[in-house]
């Protein structure tokens, strides 16, 4: 069922070995991740002072789009297709401003205090302009076409 004989045709070793734990401290000790992971905490911190209505209604939403924007980054920071890399950064972008906007949501309602919505917001902002300068860094030479058609030209 299996050829086994040719196993090793076509497999690139290349000169460099593949460190895990090197590309997980890269990814991690970078500064849009580490926002990413202070969103996340002020968002639990936030949903979990919900009330049970609210936290139904609200909550998973705001786990799901602060989650979001710290795998998307990993994601994106492990490949260097450019086409991939800018799926990944839409997807975070859209999650972040959805979280920023589930602010104003709460603001209306009057779950926290302004002050506490505000750190929140602040974070996002932080992360806003950590995320455009980390785009900026994305190699427009590395692409290949998946047949979408988008961000190839």
């Amino acid at each position: 069922m299996w050829d086994d004989e040719d196993d090793d045709e076509g497999w690139d070793d290349g000169d460099e070995e593949f460190d895990a734990g090197k590309e997980h401290d890269k990814i991690y000790r970078h500064p849009l991740m580490k926002k990413a992971k202070d969103i996340f905490g002020l968002t639990r911190a936030l949903v979990g002072s919900l009330d049970e209505a609210r936290k139904e209604l609200y909550g998973n939403i705001m786990m799901e789009d602060a989650t979001v924007m710290s795998t998307k980054f990993a994601g994106a920071e492990s490949i260097s297709d450019y086409v991939l890399k800018m799926e990944k950064a839409v997807i975070m972008k859209v999650h972040a401003k959805s979280l920023y906007s589930m602010t104003y949501q709460l603001g209306m309602e009057e779950t926290h205090a302004e002050e506490h919505l505000e750190l929140l917001r602040e974070a996002i902002e932080e992360y806003r302009l950590l995320f455009k300068e980390w785009i900026k860094g994305f190699d427009t030479d590395e692409k290949y076409d998946d047949g979408w058609g988008i961000f190839t030209d």
